[in-house]
């Protein structure tokens, strides 16, 4: 995952060795971040984080693997 230690984007690009996924990301700064939410992107490869809106891509996403890849 890129590293974004600022929060200003508003989408970011991760692949499977970033599961399990959370927002705010480990990159991110944390003192003016939001709670820690874990984020379903396993079965679909998108997710939207529910407090500040953040869009994640999983990249390497194959819609015919089993949820657990």
């Amino acid at each position: 995952m890129s590293s974004n230690s600022t929060n200003s984007q508003k989408q970011y690009e991760v692949t499977h060795k970033d599961l399990p996924l959370h927002c705010p990301t480990p990159e991110m700064s944390k003192w003016n971040s939001h709670p820690r939410v874990y984020l379903p992107i396993e079965k679909t490869g998108k997710a939207k984080c529910p407090y500040c809106g953040a869009d994640y891509i999983l990249t390497d996403f194959d819609p015919s693997a089993p949820a657990g890849h």
